[in-house]
């Protein structure tokens, strides 16, 4: 079991800020799943389902 085991003093700088950022990439995506996924947001992220269609639309009628 000597693989899974990790020397924490031997780690540089950069390999810190890889743990960091991996970890906190980590946790946003579980936030994002978990927003995303709850009943409660359904009615405001449905509302923005076709918000870039309608910017495009309105562009073009504009040129009209």
């Amino acid at each position: 079991m000597d693989y899974f085991t990790t020397d924490w003093a031997a780690m540089t700088f950069k390999d810190w800020i890889g743990l960091i950022v991996t970890v906190s990439i980590f946790f946003l995506m579980i936030w994002a799943y978990v927003h995303a996924f709850n009943p409660r947001n359904k009615e405001k992220l449905e509302s923005q389902r076709y918000l870039i269609d309608d910017d495009d639309d309105d562009i073009e009628d504009s040129k009209r």
